[in-house]
């Protein structure tokens, strides 16, 4: 897996101040893109033993909130399996922290109707997500007043309680 870029300390992407790792590499090329240079899956570095644990070290402050996922498309199946030994090592050593995972597919059509069931990656890695936000960036919907989204298609979800619950759950903000 490549990876664009890691902010050590976004607050666009998510409740807090977290650490934001963006892969490289995306299907859906979206009109109006904010990271279309992200959408080969070559850009970039590649992702290593290295940028994990530099990871690791920016999340060791109390001040940080969590870990963001973004990209190009964490969840293309490459992706998956590169950013999974990444949120588990997250959620082992800080289990207080979250992890907001932002994807154009939808939560209920594509991750759980498809992903969940076709790929081995997609129901270990859902267990370590605590909120998604979902959908393709939509230009016509387009909404710079809305929080951690660019377009009113797009949801948050609480990954969490919407895997307990068989149904989608809105994040409460």
């Amino acid at each position: 897996m490549n990876y664009a870029d890691i902010k050590k300390a976004d607050v666009a992407n998510g409740l807090g101040v977290r650490v934001s790792l963006f892969v490289s590499g995306c299907h859906h090329h979206c009109k109006d893109c904010f990271n279309s240079e992200a959408w080969d899956f070559n850009y970039g570095n590649k992702f290593t033993e290295k940028e994990e644990e530099r990871i690791m070290n920016e999340l060791d402050h109390p001040y940080v909130a969590g870990l963001t996922l973004l990209g190009g498309e964490p969840l293309e199946h490459v992706n998956q399996q590169g950013i999974l030994p990444l949120v588990k090592k997250v959620k082992e050593k800080f289990p207080d922290k979250n992890i907001w995972c932002y994807t154009g597919y939808e939560f209920d059509k594509d991750v759980m109707g498809k992903m969940y069931n076709e790929w081995k990656e997609t129901p270990e890695l859902l267990s370590y997500i605590d909120v998604m936000v979902d959908g393709k960036f939509e230009e016509d919907k387009k909404d710079i007043k809305l929080r951690f989204r660019g377009s009113s298609n797009q949801r948050i979800i609480d990954v969490q309680k919407s895997l307990k619950e068989h149904k989608v759950v809105m994040y409460e903000l």
